[in-house]
């Protein structure tokens, strides 16, 4: 075998782990909802978690104070699906909790904004 055969791949291309290969083949998680916005945080210290495999360890460090999700998958650097898969196994082995942003149907209503402006006015 040549040398030119050995070196098939770029080394700049860093790891040829495919994302599947990381959330062990699933491809979505529903189970809690998870959207860009919705924050994350860490509950363990980061010596708590570095039992937990590469990818899981890495976000529990980075989740030491909250962020949102679309942060996560930005600094890990994986898809946003793969991230949803991983952050929901965090949850469920109670390693990360989430908060959802409020739906749009649960904002104050215009009396409620109003008042708060008028209270501020009279300060």
């Amino acid at each position: 075998m040549s040398d030119q055969d050995e070196a098939w791949f770029d080394e700049a291309a860093g790891p040829l782990v495919r994302p599947y290969a990381v959330t062990g083949g699933r491809t979505r998680s529903d189970q809690f909802g998870l959207e860009l916005i919705t924050l994350v945080v860490a509950l363990p210290s980061v010596a708590e978690a570095a039992s937990l495999p590469p990818e899981y360890a890495k976000i529990v460090r980075l989740c030491q104070r909250p962020m949102s999700v679309a942060e996560v998958a930005a600094l890990i650097d994986l898809p946003l699906p793969v991230i949803k898969v991983l952050l929901s196994d965090l949850i469920e082995q109670n390693y990360v909790i989430f908060r959802r942003a409020a739906p749009m149907s649960e904002a104050p209503n215009q009396h409620v904004l109003q008042a708060v402006l008028d209270g501020i006015r009279k300060l």
